[in-house]
This record gives structure tokens, sequence and C-alpha cells, in this order.
């Protein structure tokens, strides 16, 4: 993955950059060569670089010195919430402060009465739901990371997870944020009245990885707990026919709460490492609803007659708290699982869910084509795909075999009518791809808006955009070496 050069005016003024950056009293400053390690990768692990320095605000006031300073100086910076992003979304350049909000993780207002909840951009995305509970009330965005990941980021990356078929993703629960601008300037976009007047920047803002500004605090909608759930487990004899009644399901109007997918490599790997009793099958849906008992047996008896339709080897339906969490186990555990089986590169590129049977079966044909293996676990309900391409990092040009396969599964996905994400965000991964899916035009029209947000490209470097279409932008930006430190 090919990386610009970091700028050597920048490089040369370190020294003086951290001096400033601890005169700024924003935060605890890191600049030891061997404590920068920690920060120098996400998720995305196969790509490395230590930044400059980080440092660990603590409050929206402590960020918005530290951006001014950077902003005077010249010096690019990399938001960092968890560092869970799976495409390299957080991952710095050599020249760059990382500005890591890991500390700023409070709770600053409950309003069940008005259904939010507003909390600094650090705090995990499990502990919101955690802090609500008690009054009978939950957040609906959940992704598979949400016991480490950082709201900031699920803003960021606009995350959703496996309930989100009912409830959406981070944009359908986000109603403010305070943000601070690469300049040092605090702005505060939307609220607890929802939308407001005038052109959607809060829309703008959720999925802008990191792109505009700095998520400090964020008002969140926060929902009443469901009266019951109860999810089911159908098995398949071929991944292709589970696909087929996942668009079966969404054609017959029920609106399940989540509708996982497994196939067998997933299956065989999170029975190995779990032991939560799948079925022996080619693939596997868990398909949860929810309501009163009566409305959960109105919607799982429509659900087995659709599923009954395409002959399962297996239809379990959970009669006790415990069979429910058995049947989740394997999911939850599956990327943990998949870990056993090797590295893998996780890609996550969304379709419409009626091409579901022809893209697993394409994806089978590209696997046997690349000699990789790969497992699929997805939200089989809304389309949104995790290929996982499994290879050995330790085997000289297997890492570029998978990303050339994974390129392939994107490029596909948006030949379908799909996209190239939908909820790991572009980051370095499928950043020379946007061209496969966007017009000049289009490219154009986006990075404008980054232009009026950040107009000297100094916030989160070499993501989102192809380098080749952006680096007139950085190339733009006035000489940092001109600012004295």
């Amino acid at each position: 993955m090919q990386m610009p050069q970091p700028d050597a005016s920048v490089l040369d003024r370190r020294e003086a950059i951290v001096a400033a950056l601890r005169q700024a009293g924003a935060g605890m400053v890191i600049d030891d060569a061997a404590e920068t390690r920690a920060y120098e990768c996400d998720a995305l692990s196969a790509y490395r670089c230590p930044p400059l320095a980080v440092v660990l605000p603590g409050s929206t006031d402590e960020v918005a010195r530290l951006m001014a300073v950077c902003h005077r100086l010249g010096v690019p910076v990399v938001p960092r919430g968890a560092g869970t992003s799976l495409a390299g979304g957080s991952m710095p350049t050599a020249d760059a402060v990382v500005i890591g909000l890991a500390r700023m993780n409070a709770v600053l207002e409950i309003a069940p009465g008005d259904r939010l909840i507003r909390v600094q951009a650090g705090r995990t995305n499990l502990s919101v739901s955690a802090a609500v509970d008690g009054q009978g009330f939950f957040y609906a965005p959940d992704p598979s990371s949400q016991l480490a990941c950082a709201i900031g980021g699920n803003i960021g990356m606009n995350s959703g997870g496996a309930h989100c078929l009912k409830y959406g993703v981070t944009t359908n629960n986000l109603l403010g944020v305070t943000m601070v601008l690469m300049d040092g300037s605090i702005v505060e976009l939307g609220g607890p009245m929802g939308e407001a007047p005038g052109l959607d920047l809060l829309g703008v803002v959720c999925g802008s990885e990191g792109q505009l500004g700095i998520v400090t605090e964020a008002t969140l909608r926060i929902l009443p707990k469901p009266s019951g759930a109860r999810p089911v487990l159908i098995g398949f004899d071929s991944s292709e026919t589970a696909g087929a009644c996942v668009a079966a399901i969404i054609r017959a109007g029920v609106l399940p709460v989540a509708i996982e997918f497994m196939d067998r490599p997933c299956i065989r790997a999170t029975e190995a490492h779990a032991h939560p009793g799948y079925p022996d099958c080619e693939a596997l849906l868990i398909v949860e609803v929810e309501g009163t008992d009566p409305e959960i047996d109105e919607q799982l008896a429509l659900i087995r007659e659709i599923a009954l339709s395409f002959a399962p080897v297996e239809f379990r339906e959970s009669r006790s708290e415990d069979e429910s969490r058995r049947i989740w186990l394997g999911r939850k555990s599956a990327f943990g699982a998949m870990g056993q089986m090797g590295d893998y590169i996780c890609l996550d590129g969304t379709i419409p869910v009626s091409a579901l049977p022809a893209v697993l079966r394409r994806i089978g044909e590209l696997s046997r084509e690349y000699g990789l293996a790969v497992a699929n676990v997805f939200h089989a309900g809304d389309g949104n795909m995790h290929p996982l391409i499994i290879y050995d990092a330790n085997a000289e040009g297997d890492l570029d075999r998978a990303e050339a396969l994974g390129a392939d599964i994107l490029r596909l996905c948006v030949e379908v009518g799909g996209c190239l994400t939908g909820e790991h965000g572009v980051g370095i991964e499928k950043r020379d791809l946007m061209s496969d899916q966007y017009a000049p035009a289009d490219l154009e029209a986006q990075m404008r808006v980054k232009d009026v947000f950040d107009p000297r490209w100094l916030l989160n470097a070499a993501k989102v955009f192809p380098l080749s279409v952006s680096a007139s932008r950085r190339e733009a930006r006035p000489d940092p070496a001109s600012h004295a430190a």
C-alpha cells in the first residue's frame, strides 16, 4: 500500500513541534520512539508507521489548543479513537501528530425523557448502552468490536452492526456533535432537537473518516429496550441457498432486528473456538425478531414458512435465554475465531440483497482462482458483506495476492449496484478503488467539501481519496517551514 513521503520540513522541526504541543498545556504528550510504536497501526496491522508524536487530551478545549498548534505549524493530524479500524483509517504518517481520544470517555448527560445521551467521543460503544440500561434504554448501533470501539470512530466510519437492519446505522442514531476544526475552531452541529434548518452538515460529518474535523462529543438517540427478542438458527446445504432465503425474507416484508450469515469455514472456526453447537452445514443464518410474545410468534411463523421452502438442513428456534445466547455465541466470536485459521483481511463491500446468491457464488470462484480461502460472515439483511480473505503474512507475495483478491471482490460489489464500504470506511485499504465507484466529477465534489473544512489538507492524510487525484491538493498547501515553531 503506497503512502506519501513524510514532509521533511516537518520532521526537521520535530523537537520544536513537540515543545509547542507541551506548551499548549493540552493533554499528555508522547514522543518517545518506543512508546509511539503503540500507535503505529490500527486493526489493519499489515501496515505500520510510528507517528511524530501522540497527544492524549481530556477535553474539547484541549483538542482545540492542540489543533491550533498543528495548524499554525503546518503539521498533519491523525484522529484516533480505539484503533479498531479495519481499513487503516487511523494509521499515521511519520510527519503526523496522533490526537487520541481514549481519555475522553465521560458521560456528559442522560435525558431519558428526551431519549438521548451525550458522551465524549472516546467512550466505547457498549458502555453507552450500559450507561442507560438501568433506565430501560439502549443504544442501537452494535459493531462486532463494540466492547472496544469508540463512539468517535463509529461516527467517523458511520458504523452499523448486527442490529442495523431494523434500527439503522450511526447516522440514523446521531443527533448532534461537537467538533474541532483544523484551525482549532469549535463548532456545534445538530443537537437534541434533531434536524436543524439549512445544510445537513451533521450528515456530511458522519462517515467523513476524520477528513473534516475531530468529533469530541456526541449526542446520541437512545431507544426503549424491546419487551422481548428471540433468534432462530437456519442451516443450509449451500451459501447460495442461504442468500436466496435472505432475499425472500426481505421481499416478504418481514423486518427482523437482525439477519446474520456464516459459511462453512466460519462455522467450523467458531465451533472449534467457542463451541456454540452449530449444525454441520455449508451456511447458516441467524434471524432475530423482537416485540411481545404474540408479535414474535407471528413473525417467526412467517420466517419458518419462508425458510422451509428452501429445504434447510436445520431450523432451530430459541426457547430460552441460554439457547439465545448460544445461537449468538458463534457469531459474536467469529472474528476472533477466524484469527486461528491464519492472518486475514476483512472486507465490507455492500450489495443489494437480491444479488447475494450470485455474489457469493462469484466470491467462491475468485477464491479458487487466487488460491486463497475466503470465509464469509456478515450482516445479510442489509447486504453488508464481510468476506475474510485468509493468507500467510510470512509467505512472500501472499499479502499482495490477498489484496488483489480483495480488490476484485470490492469491484464486484460495485458492479452489481453496491458500494465499496458499508461500515469499515475507506481508509487506506479502499482509497485507490474510489475511482472504480466514483466518476472524476464525483470525487472532485467530495474533495471540494474537504477544501472548505480543511483547506491545507492536514487532517488524516493519505486516506479516502486516491493519491493520484488528491496529490495536487496536498502540494498546494502552504510550506509548513514558513511557520516558525
